[in-house]
């Protein structure tokens, strides 16, 4: 059997936007010959050099909504192992964006239940002995895409097996079957042209979960 195409895939569970780029990646695993690898990065980390410039709503975000998951999720990836990240990741987000659960304390404890993790990862919640190793997973994937972007980040395959990384793809809502293959190979494509960076437009729609 042929190796699968390795998508490493960097998330913070605040984030909406990152969430549904997840379920079409998802979605690519159903007809695309890949395999997702998630890791942490941190929307509270990203945005320390600048914290005092954001405007007060934002900030407030990150000050009591950001930290606490994260730091929860690595300590399930440190205690637990990698290969738990995903199903972690499917159920914070269902509850939080699908089900408007919010992101609280109460709601990744459920989480947690959901997937059988213990308890006592809410421990990690104020703070944790593995700051160093989010710290170590969030730079990993900036390092990769750059430190002018948000989450998500995914690396794919370039050029000579080159791994390039993006931020995003960003879309609404997830894009399902062949849409969603269409995507992943136009992700490819651009991969793999040399000295390619960037296309954007500004986005007129918010997060649509309705599909998901």
């Amino acid at each position: 059997m042929p190796e699968k195409t390795p998508v490493d895939f960097w998330f913070d569970p605040l984030c909406p936007w990152a969430w549904m780029t997840s379920r079409w990646v998802l979605e690519v695993e159903k007809v695309r010959d890949i395999e997702v690898r998630w890791h942490v990065m941190s929307l509270a980390v990203l945005n320390e050099p600048k914290i005092d410039e954001l405007p007060e709503e934002y900030r407030e975000l990150l000050e009591t909504k950001a930290w606490g998951p994260v730091r929860v999720v690595i300590a399930a990836q440190q205690e637990h192992g990698p290969e738990v990240l995903g199903d972690l990741y499917t159920a914070i987000g269902t509850r939080v964006h699908n089900q408007g659960e919010g992101m609280e304390k109460e709601v990744i404890a459920a989480a947690l239940k959901d997937v059988g993790l213990p308890a006592s990862l809410m421990d990690h919640w104020d703070s944790t002995p593995y700051e160093a190793e989010l710290r170590a997973s969030h730079k990993e994937g900036i390092d990769k895409v750059g430190q002018d972007v948000g989450t998500p980040v995914i690396a794919v395959p370039g050029e000579d097996g080159e791994q390039i990384a993006f931020f995003g793809p960003v879309v609404t809502p997830t894009p399902k079957g062949e849409e969603a293959a269409k995507l992943w190979d136009g992700t490819l494509l651009v991969a793999s042209v040399p000295g390619f960076y960037e296309i954007k437009r500004t986005r007129t729609k918010g997060p649509d979960f309705s599909n998901l």
